[in-house]
């Protein structure tokens, strides 16, 4: 591994220090792609400036010259260091019925359960939810994600409150006419909120599927976000009766619509939700797109959709990345819990261990999330230059050692428990173990009186 620096720091403009963050003797993973066919993990130091990170060298912990007077150094030894995961697809509100609905089909989880208690969540219950899920997340290890829900306004504030990074997104549901409610809401969002808390938080339009939102409205939403450059956020193809609905109205699979209506193809980077029951001819057709899928084992799984073809996708050359789906279907939003499912997954539909390795399951939680949040070139992998997203996994327990290949440790058996440090833009969100931008105790006693209220009698 050759010593690599960020061109752009501070220091490198302008010969001046600056204190920074650095990271001493970490077991180093990049989750660049060709760390895996050239350098391998390597020990060595991170240091962070700002906002960004300065230089990854390998070395002996403190002993690569990273280190500048007045830096906080943070000791790495026996942890591993790697990008921040990044849930691609989650409704945060919806920790708020954790466990209240399961063992359901998905639309009598929906119109039973779900929409009844939704239907009486106020902004402030939305922002509550949020925070809780937020703390979840960062608890264990990840730093960005995508959301789609109401009230946006009120998830931007705990997302910037809280230093976290996210892709926010006003569901937008047309089958009813609200006299273009929604979609006054979706721009005012764009508007205020892309680019905000620092750059830390970026919008995307969200019609919330295929068939929810009519035809006229779904090319409305593509022409807009071609002429205005914001992504697109929609579930795609969930379950079977969604397939069957939509052939039944326009004589085409979900896929083949949403490609009719501009919504998928060259010129919108669309992040697909789902995308569970895919035929082959609809894999070929998103071949070539700008964005990709979001696969979400857990939920798919747990609600009995289905297993998506994403070795397929993958070979298709297809962007896949993960994600959690809300905490109301997948009931947790530990990303390594997602990691593990997606592997396991596709070895056991095609009956191969060899079909799915760990690697690649790391890598869609990481750099294939973030090509999906359209931030490719800023986070997903340490890299000099990035956004310093960065997590400390601890080593030293017995269910992570021995640690003879740390890919395979980390997907098949680390949990986010196992996060001890979350740094997300160079900030210490979480410093062993303990949060520090959010009073914990207290965003579970309200999120509990909250649940409380919003689910009885349902």
């Amino acid at each position: 591994m050759t010593q690599q620096t960020n061109p752009d720091s501070p220091e490198a403009q302008s010969g001046k220090e600056e204190a920074g963050l650095v990271i001493e003797g970490a077991l180093i993973l990049t989750m660049e792609e060709e760390q895996r066919t050239e350098n391998g993990p390597f020990t060595g130091d991170i240091r962070i400036a700002g906002s960004r990170i300065d230089a990854v060298r390998a070395g002996d912990a403190g002993q690569t010259g990273l280190r500048r007077p007045g830096d906080e150094v943070i000791d790495g030894r026996g942890r591993v260091a790697m990008p921040g995961l990044i849930n691609a697809h989650q409704h945060t509100p919806m920790s708020l019925l954790r466990g209240f609905s399961d063992d359901l089909k998905l639309m009598d989880w929906l119109e039973r359960k779900m929409f009844p208690a939704e239907d009486r969540m106020t902004p402030d219950d939305i922002e509550a939810g949020a925070r809780l899920a937020i703390a979840e997340m960062i608890r264990s290890g990840t730093t960005a994600f995508a959301d789609m829900y109401i009230h946006m306004d009120r998830i931007a504030e705990a997302v910037s409150e809280t230093g976290m990074r996210a892709s926010l997104t006003r569901g937008l549901i047309t089958a009813a006419d609200d006299g273009g409610r929604r979609m006054r809401e979706a721009l005012e969002l764009i508007d205020r909120c892309q680019g905000a808390a620092d750059g830390r938080i970026t919008t995307m339009l969200g019609p919330h599927s295929p068939f929810l939102c009519s035809p006229e409205a779904l090319q409305e939403i593509a022409a807009l976000a071609e002429s205005r450059r914001i992504p697109v956020h929609i579930h795609l193809a969930e379950t079977v009766e969604e397939v069957f609905l939509i052939r039944e109205r326009h004589g085409r699979t979900p896929a083949e619509h949403l490609r009719e209506l501009g919504i998928i193809g060259p010129r919108v980077h669309t992040l697909l939700a789902h995308a569970v029951h895919l035929t082959q001819g609809d894999i070929e057709l998103l071949r070539g797109m700008r964005g990709g899928v979001s696969h979400n084992p857990v939920s798919n799984m747990k609600l009995g959709c289905g297993a998506a073809p994403v070795p397929d996708m993958l070979r298709a050359g297809i962007t896949v990345g993960l994600g959690t789906d809300g905490a109301g279907s997948a009931t947790t939003l530990d990303m390594f819990q997602e990691v593990r499912a997606a592997a396991w997954m596709h070895r056991l539909t095609a009956g191969d261990p060899t079909a799915f390795c760990a690697y690649r399951a790391l890598r869609m939680a990481t750099a294939g999330s973030a090509e999906l949040l359209g931030l490719g070139g800023e986070i997903g992998t340490l890299t000099p230059g990035k956004k310093a997203d960065v997590i400390l996994i601890g080593l030293d327990r017995p269910h992570l050692q021995p640690v003879h290949d740390v890919y395979s440790l980390l997907a098949y058996a680390a949990n986010g428990s196992d996060v001890e440090t979350v740094v997300v833009d160079g900030r210490v969100l979480m410093r062993d173990r303990e949060l520090t931008t959010l009073d914990e105790e207290r965003v579970l006693r309200e999120a509990a009186g909250i649940a409380a209220r919003i689910t009885a009698g349902i």
